[in-house]
């Protein structure tokens, strides 16, 4: 598959995540407008309104928080909700997320990862329409699209309509992985989708309105600002970190495969400073080692905290593969379950929450190739990007 080149205009502003440019052959500099900076499209529909903001680091306007934009346009922030890892802040994953008020503006902020995950009646009190505008990474495992599946929910209970501001999938171009079963559905795994879903946020909400996947099957009354100059063939280059553990562009193209790793007895370097970029175990032979430590507000505590782990680095690796064809990368997960020789001691029974299903785990003991998995995931796949097609927002 050859990626058509873009970059986020707003790259030009920040380098938090770092600027890796050219992972994939014939990178190219590009202007796209994403969703939230498109102010000129929805501020006079959101003027005089009670808002509800759903938002976190990555919901910019250019380099200036939204919430901090929208102030300082007159809309009147009734309250924000704060998914995982935190609205302003970087909390490290499962870290759960308090209410409070917003240090900079003093606005109430609504924990959606700590008591509730979904916006109670309470919470949307005095709210005359919610705004959703986070960065997803395009994996269903990513918690992002669960919250907006709940925020959906009480929005179409509550009859409050939902404006969601569209970002590009940095993940989109494909779609891979097994269709979720639902006797395994999670917070990381909602709806019936492969571990790849190939939407951007606002195409996913559409999806899960069409397929009429909310409670009691309602409709949220929904809008959706489009991005500009995006298609799914493109390299979309992240301008923010998404989350504390995905800290550049190569752990955000490697996340979707190393994220199984955390259901197993290995660390992906969590604790170091290249998370979801290596995978290794202290019993593992192999001549790369690091060694993952505790960092507040990053990894507390991570798996093997302060032990040698040998194992393999991705870093140089990882993208060439990628980039010649994209998809899961079965051959690593099914490598290390080998060099391990634990049989089903190498995973814990978060692989197959995960996973969305228990084959894959049954598969890989039973020694199947990665291409006999894969082969088990065609029939959901076609079925799947049959029904993507119907809710597409940008050519694909």
């Amino acid at each position: 598959m050859k990626l058509k080149p873009l970059w986020c205009l707003v790259i030009l502003l920040s380098s938090s995540i770092g600027l890796q440019a050219q992972l994939f052959p014939g990178l190219k500099q590009s202007v796209i407008t994403c969703g939230a900076d498109r102010t000129d499209t929805y501020l006079k529909t959101i003027l005089g309104k009670g808002i509800g903001l759903v938002a976190n680091p990555t919901s910019r306007v250019g380099s200036v928080h939204l919430l901090d934009t929208l102030i300082r346009s007159g809309v009147r922030i009734k309250r924000v909700f704060a998914p995982e890892h935190g609205f302003r802040g970087e909390d490290e994953a499962g870290a759960t997320i308090k209410d409070g008020l917003d240090p900079v503006t003093g606005i109430p902020v609504v924990s959606l990862y700590g008591k509730h995950k979904k916006p109670t009646a309470e919470d949307l009190q005095g709210i005359d329409l919610m705004i959703f505008d986070i960065q997803d990474v395009g994996v269903r495992f990513y918690t992002y699209i669960s919250t907006l599946h709940y925020v959906m929910d009480a929005c179409a209970s509550a009859g409050i309509p939902l404006l969601v501001l569209d970002r590009p999938n940095p993940n989109g171009f494909y779609t891979d992985g097994p269709i979720l079963d639902t006797a395994y559905r999670s917070f990381v795994g909602m709806d019936p989708v492969p571990v790849v879903h190939g939407m951007t946020i606002g195409e996913y909400a559409g999806m899960i309105n069409g397929e009429r996947w909310l409670e009691k099957g309602l409709r949220c009354n929904l809008t959706v600002i489009r991005c500009l100059g995006y298609d799914h063939q493109t390299e979309y280059i992240l301008p923010v970190k998404p989350s504390p553990n995905l800290p550049n562009q190569t752990s955000v193209y490697l996340y979707p495969t190393l994220c199984f790793f955390e259901g197993t007895v290995m660390s992906i370097g969590r604790g170091t400073d290249f998370p979801f970029q290596v995978y290794g175990h202290p019993a593992m032979t192999a001549d790369f080692t690091f060694t993952p430590i505790s960092l507040p507000g990053v990894s507390l505590h991570p798996d093997h905290e302060n032990l040698v782990c040998h194992g393999i680095d991705l870093r140089k690796t990882g993208i060439p593969e990628l980039s010649q064809k994209p998809g899961l990368k079965l051959e690593w997960i099914i490598d290390a379950y080998r060099k391990m020789n634990m049989s089903n001691k190498f995973f814990i029974g978060y692989f197959d929450t995960l996973a969305g299903t228990n084959m894959l785990r049954a598969q890989i003991g039973q020694g199947k190739t990665p291409e006999e998995i894969r082969s088990t995931w065609k029939p959901g796949l076609i079925k799947y990007r049959a029904m993507r097609k119907k809710y597409l927002l940008y050519p694909d």
